[in-house]
């Protein structure tokens, strides 16, 4: 018990570290910026619209705001991020409130304030938008650290004490095992494991083996025998598509928080239209009004005052508060009554911390994505339930952690890898459906231990037309082809590179002239290769109506593509490769491809690394390896 606790004491070191660490680039970053350029690093949106206002659940103040931009021009903007409102107007006093994104679309975004009132200088024009440091979510963490660290009994410290290892998990015999005829063994046993554990289970997913399909499926099951499933995840990206599933399947779910993507089928499911939709709601929201009209005119009384005009103002504030409590008192009941209805309740990790869930407590939480999540973030959700099932691969892309110190601490080591050591049982989704066999034979031999099979059905599938093999590496070896720096962002780029990539796009776009291209992925572990190979493509006219995507590795994580390029950038006479040594995300790079992939790279820089010289041989060995010299005479 002492190691366990000793444990969390150190974890909470280390996420101080990480706070800190995060704390000061965000000042050398950002805050220091003046306003022009953080308006040109995508820092700030300035100067904005005020399209419309009004008031949400909690008596908080929302406005909508739109900027006048391309609709394409980057930004840093992202649903729960945390803003400064701000106006420029040297008369005013109090120029800015803060808030939380609760979603941008395009060239639009919604904030709600932390406030009760909307600002008096809205209408004066110079208003804008800035990030700001989001210590909310540490602060959470911290809470919640501190919660696990100090329970002396319950099912907090019953929980914590199975999955720190000082207990050993239970598991109760499922009377009738599950059995459905559209999933396949392994997602069945998943399913059955989960309905099993008493505490925890551990549903490792590998990709393209139907994680989600199988969540979705078990979720629907617990709400069999509990009154309301907790789903969480750490993006509002993942919570979002779970959401989507879930209701797709029938359940009544319910979307706490901020939604990062404004789509129709997500949206529906959201607590905020929920509450709009309720005829109930259009009486609320007329109290909330009259309040805050009352506020406005009590504020007008200024410090010189007679008797009257004090009582007048003491009156207006009395019927502010009263008319307020009104309100909140019928919005809290129309809460409660949406939630208890709810058979799934859907949000962040660091969302379940949120006011409106600090009274309920769940059977089951369920964590997707769990392998990406920091573990002080898992313990939010795992506070409010008495088991919890984690889901994940360990394989994929870690969480981010900014401080070396932290990161060489184990901040990184999520709860989820933890439990693969711990538990004596753990099931792994061993079908998957994305790639063929060429595909995904490197990453399940490398990652796997060669534990899963491709499908039937995709296990031969390959590019129709197209004689070459189904995974290519390109070697750029003795062409110098040297990588570059930005001197700006310090990503890296490789101009030459792409001219080879793009060669062999050529051939591929003339390999269908006569038909549909099969749709196609470029990506790169850098962000400055992306921005370059996005310009070039804008510029050819020969790869116009190409179906394609450019993105970087992380931002294409969760999505996939018949045909996938990777440009692996690293050409240096050193034989560095910088993050190239995050296998992880190499992985689901090579696994996003479903009928091809080619890789483009150096093998004298890359290739003095065992992952990549191994990776250079699997080609020779159930693919090709081919020299950039083959496309020269165009490039």
């Amino acid at each position: 018990m002492a190691k366990a606790l000793e444990e969390l004491e150190v974890l909470s070191e280390l996420l101080q570290l990480e706070k800190e660490a995060d704390l000061k680039q965000f000042k050398e970053k950002i805050q220091r910026l003046p306003l022009t350029e953080r308006k040109a690093n995508g820092y700030a949106w300035y100067p904005v619209q005020v399209v419309k206002s009004g008031y949400t659940y909690g008596e908080r103040a929302v406005v909508t705001v739109e900027r006048d931009v391309p609709e394409d021009e980057p930004h840093r903007f992202r649903a729960g991020k945390v803003v400064n409102f701000f106006t420029n107007q040297p008369a005013v006093k109090q120029r800015e409130k803060t808030g939380v994104v609760n979603f941008v679309n395009k060239n639009r975004m919604q904030i709600i304030l932390n406030s009760k009132d909307l600002p008096d200088w809205m209408g004066l024009g110079q208003i804008g938008v800035d990030l700001l440091f989001d210590e909310r979510t540490y602060l959470e963490m911290e809470k919640a650290l501190r919660k696990v660290q100090e329970a002396k009994k319950g099912k907090v410290a019953e929980l914590r004490n199975v999955l720190l290892g000082v207990q050993p998990p239970r598991y109760a015999p499922v009377n009738e095992p599950l059995a459905l005829p559209h999933l396949n063994d392994s997602q069945n046993q998943a399913i059955n494991h989960i309905l099993s554990a008493q505490d925890v289970a551990v549903v490792h997913g590998p990709p393209g083996t139907g994680k989600t399909t199988t969540l979705v499926e078990a979720v629907a099951q617990l709400t069999q025998q509990e009154a309301t499933v907790l789903v969480t995840a750490p993006s509002n990206t993942a919570v979002d598509l779970l959401t989507e599933r879930i209701a797709e399947k029938g359940l009544t779910v319910t979307r706490i928080g901020n939604i990062s993507r404004v789509d129709e089928s997500v949206i529906r499911q959201t607590l905020d239209l929920k509450l709009a939709d309720h005829p109930e709601s259009k009486n609320i929201k007329k109290v909330k009004i009259q309040a805050a009209e009352a506020r406005r005119n009590a504020r007008k009384y200024k410090r010189r005052f007679g008797p009257e005009e004090r009582t007048e103002r003491n009156r207006l504030y009395q019927e502010a508060r009263e008319l307020s409590a009104w309100a909140r008192q019928l919005e809290d009941r129309l809460i409660d009554q949406i939630l208890d209805g709810s058979q799934v309740i859907t949000a962040t990790l660091v969302g379940c911390a949120h006011d409106l869930l600090e009274r309920r407590q769940f059977r089951t939480v369920v964590i997707d994505e769990a392998a990406q999540a920091l573990e002080p973030a898992s313990w939010i959700p795992i506070l409010k339930a008495s088991r919890v099932v984690f889901a994940g691969d360990p394989f994929q892309l870690p969480p981010t952690v900014k401080s070396s110190k932290a990161q060489r601490g184990g901040l990184s080591v999520t709860l989820m890898e933890k439990l693969l050591q711990r538990l004596p049982q753990v099931q792994l989704l061993d079908v998957q459906y994305r790639m063929n066999e060429a595909i995904m034979g490197f990453s399940n031999q490398q990652f796997y231990e060669g534990a899963l099979r491709a499908a039937e059905q995709v296990s031969t599938h390959r590019l129709e037309g197209r004689e070459e093999p189904e995974v290519v590496f390109i070697d750029t070896a003795g062409c110098g082809f040297d990588e570059k720096v930005h001197e700006r962002y310090r990503s890296r780029y490789n101009p030459e590179e792409f001219l080879i990539l793009r060669e062999h796009l050529y051939l591929l776009k003339a390999a269908y002239e006569e038909g549909e291209a099969p749709p196609i992925a470029l990506i790169s572990p850098y962000r400055e290769q992306v921005v370059h190979m996005e310009q070039m493509i804008a510029e050819d006219p020969m790869l116009a109506g190409l179906p394609l995507v450019i993105n970087t590795i992380d931002g294409f994580q969760g999505q996939e593509r018949d045909v996938v390029y990777i440009s692996l950038v690293r050409s240096n006479g050193k034989g560095e490769i910088g993050f190239l040594k995050d296998y992880r995300r190499m992985n689901v790079a090579m696994t996003r491809a479903r009928k091809q992939l080619v890789v483009v790279g150096n093998s004298a820089t890359v290739g003095q690394d065992n992952f990549y010289a191994d990776f250079m041989a699997y080609c020779e060995e159930a693919g090709a390896y081919q020299t950039a010299w083959a496309y020269m005479r165009t490039a």
